[in-house]
């Protein structure tokens, strides 16, 4: 006999007065969570009661109704309703809608109500606001009935806008949260699942990985060349930037970088032409200059140009509302962004009136000319008075013409005859990415000697440092010269003061920390020292034993070459057939008396400067000697490009060092078989890495042994 299936009975559902009801102690929540009271009680008002309440009849003693009701599920809404009521925007006595219970546990009804609930699934609110947007609320007024701020608003409709395809893989749990934010920096569908195959095959799908994928071929709005221009003006010009709404972005990235580049040489070359105008011989211009480009050149001593009444004043009332601010915010743990902004201005504003043109005579401007690039915060730089050595004896004719280029341009018409100014504008031809194969091949020639000339400048700065040190190795330069036939090749100071130059200019090299500092001293002794070279001996008198070793240090540091040059006179081993040290041998040998890091002197492995430049093996192996085997297997997998941008990634702050750039232990070189190379270029000695090696490497490997 089949047993009948009992009816489910609801339970009935009345309007009560507001002013009948009571919170119940039953009510389980006791933890506020969520939105607050205020936040409901607005949400109410708007759209009233969207969900009854759950109520208990109250008995007396002996079990009777009282005519009033407890609410053991619903307690939040009823402290809505309590604050509209308080606030006289509901009447006391306002019918509320309630389910009437009388049967269960209070307790369990409150909680199974909470326990129950299902929240919304972030990619439908997703949808819903897109919804409320194509419905023409704007993005502020869903903000506002939603109690949220608008930025979230903007990021809500930005992960709607991502291709439903990732939506759908999104809504199954085949992608985090996360991971689809990073797919919303490009509006492009077609990019986004095509990047999505890529990364989900082979698992390489962190959210930076996939941010990093879909912005490899862009230019960072931090770039000095997007500053320079303008994002409003590569705007106007057409171009496109990515936006990422979940992480700093510093200003998005830049799509095109044609047009970028274009809109710089534009930006530049009329710039240029206004400085030509002044009336220079020539003028060199380039987005970055290398360091060292004005060696061999004479700086002109200008008079810096007296400001007129109105700039001085202006002058003293920004340094005056300068030193108010800071006064004001003085022991503020963090400024206003109001008052952040001006100081910003101000600061700006008074370096625009430091970096105003000095004076020269026209005399000398005939004869000179103008570095103009770009400098680290993509403001134009303008470095005026320079004198090439051919250029130092007197125009005989100033009437005559120069030739120039295509890119010359000409002065402006006056009447009288004008020197047409040559007009040079540099560009960097892309270097061309070597095919790779599964043999480690032999560092390129050019890279050991980029890296080297990193390493030639930290030991430059490093041993100005090192006064006494300095002097022993001027010393031992002497002796070698006076007392050791032929001695002079194998030492690493060049006495002369020659400086030598650096035949590749390194990445970063010219903005290191090396660079600056130097830069910063000398600077410092040129202001010391008397311009007028007659005044120079009675000056250097005045100097204290201190000041002496400290300028001597300075100058003897210029003449620092540890370069790797191949097929030159000096020999590239480590310890020659006969047991003499080298000049790259006694750089070593600097180096460890100073105490030379070149971690510490700001050296660390970049896509640029190394990891870009060396087969993937050169890669791996680096990832495994500072990691670890696990690190490097996290990258094996990987396209030599994508290889090299995650390497700079795990390498970041592990103080892992090129060969080049490392300190020989000689007990280790002792060690060595007698009159046998040392280990460094390690290439020099494989013989397998040579037949390896390809055709155009093969002469400078030649050339180096």
């Amino acid at each position: 006999m089949t047993k009948a299936v009992q009816k489910i009975t609801l339970s009935p559902s009345r309007d009560i007065p507001f002013n009948k009801l009571v919170l119940s102690q039953s009510n389980v929540r006791r933890v506020k969570a969520g939105i607050s009271i205020e936040q409901l009680a607005e949400s109410i008002a708007r759209r009233t009661l969207l969900q009854s309440l759950s109520v208990r009849a109250v008995v007396d003693s002996e079990g009777n109704e009282t005519g009033m009701f407890e609410v053991p599920a619903g307690g939040r809404r009823y402290r809505a309703l309590e604050l509209l009521v308080k606030q006289k925007r509901m009447a006391k006595t306002q019918p509320v809608p309630c389910v009437v219970r009388d049967q269960g546990i209070a307790e369990d009804d409150s909680l199974a109500e909470n326990d129950e609930r299902v929240g919304l699934h972030p990619l439908d609110q997703f949808r819903a606001f897109r919804s409320l947007r194509d419905s023409g609320m704007s993005e502020e007024d869903i903000a506002a009935r939603h109690f949220v701020n608008p930025a979230v608003v903007k990021q809500r409709l930005r992960l709607a806008s991502v291709s439903p395809k990732l939506h759908e893989v999104y809504a199954e749990d085949g992608m985090t949260l996360e991971q689809l934010t990073a797919f919303s920096v490009t509006a492009d569908h077609a990019r986004q699942e095509q990047a999505w195959e890529n990364v989900s095959r082979s698992g390489y799908d962190e959210p930076y990985q996939i941010r990093r994928l879909l912005t490899e071929n862009t230019v960072r709005a931090s770039d000095r060349r997007a500053r320079f221009v303008g994002l409003d003006a590569y705007e106007q010009a057409g171009g496109g930037i990515l936006r990422d709404l979940f992480e700093h972005d510093d200003g998005g990235w830049l799509q095109d970088v044609a047009l970028l580049d274009r809109l710089v040489t534009e930006k530049l070359k009329a710039e240029a032409a206004t400085i030509a105008a002044e009336g220079w011989k020539w003028l060199s211009v380039t987005v970055d200059f290398p360091y060292g480009h004005a060696n061999g050149l004479r700086k002109l001593e200008g008079n810096p140009a007296e400001f007129s009444a109105e700039e001085q004043a202006a002058i003293d009332a920004l340094n005056a509302e300068q030193a108010k601010l800071e006064s004001e915010y003085q022991d503020a743990d963090e400024l206003p962004d109001a008052v952040d902004q001006r100081l910003g201005e101000i600061e700006a504003a008074l370096l625009a009136f430091e970096d105003r043109s000095e004076v020269y005579d026209p005399a000398d401007i005939a004869r000179a000319g103008v570095f103009v690039s770009i400098d680290s915060e993509g403001r134009l730089s303008v470095d005026r008075g320079y004198v090439r050595p051919e250029d130092e004896a007197p125009i005989a004719d100033p009437e005559i013409e120069q030739e120039t280029d295509t890119s010359s341009i000409e002065g402006q018409e006056t009447g009288v005859p004008v020197q047409r100014t040559v007009v040079s504008v540099a560009g960097g031809a892309a270097e061309t990415e070597e095919d790779d194969d599964d043999v480690a091949r032999p560092l390129p020639e050019r890279l050991v000697i980029e890296l080297t000339a990193h390493r030639t400048l930290a030991l430059r700065n490093s041993l100005a440092e090192n006064p006494a040190i300095t002097f022993q190795a001027v010393l031992h330069n002497f002796v070698l010269a006076t007392f050791y036939r032929f001695a002079s090749a194998r030492t690493c100071l060049e006495i002369g003061l020659h400086t030598p130059t650096f035949p590749a200019q390194a990445p970063g090299l010219k903005d290191s920390a090396s660079a600056k500092a130097i830069d910063a001293r000398h600077m410092g002794w040129k202001d010391r020292l008397p311009k007028n070279e007659a005044d120079l001996w009675d000056a250097l008198t005045a100097f204290d034993g201190t000041a002496q070793a400290s300028l001597f240090a300075h100058c003897a540091s210029f003449t620092v070459n540890a370069l790797y040059e191949s097929a030159n006179r000096y020999g590239q081993g480590r310890v020659s057939a006969h047991g003499v040290r080298t000049r790259l041998d006694q750089a070593d040998v600097l180096a460890r008396a100073t105490g030379l890091d070149m971690v510490q002197a700001g050296w660390k492995p970049t896509v640029d400067n190394y990891l870009g430049r060396v087969t993937k093996l050169r890669i791996l192996d680096a990832v495994r000697e500072a990691k670890g085997e696990s690190s490097a297997q996290l990258i094996d997998h990987l396209k030599k490009a994508d290889m090299a941008k995650e390497a700079e990634r795990l390498l970041d702050g592990s103080g892992w060092l090129p060969e080049p750039l490392r300190l020989i232990d000689p007990a280790a070189s002792a060690a060595e078989p007698e009159g046998e190379a040392g280990p460094l270029p390690e290439f020099l000695t494989e013989d397998d890495d040579q037949e390896s090696a390809s055709d155009d490497e093969r002469p400078q490997l030649a050339a180096a042994e």
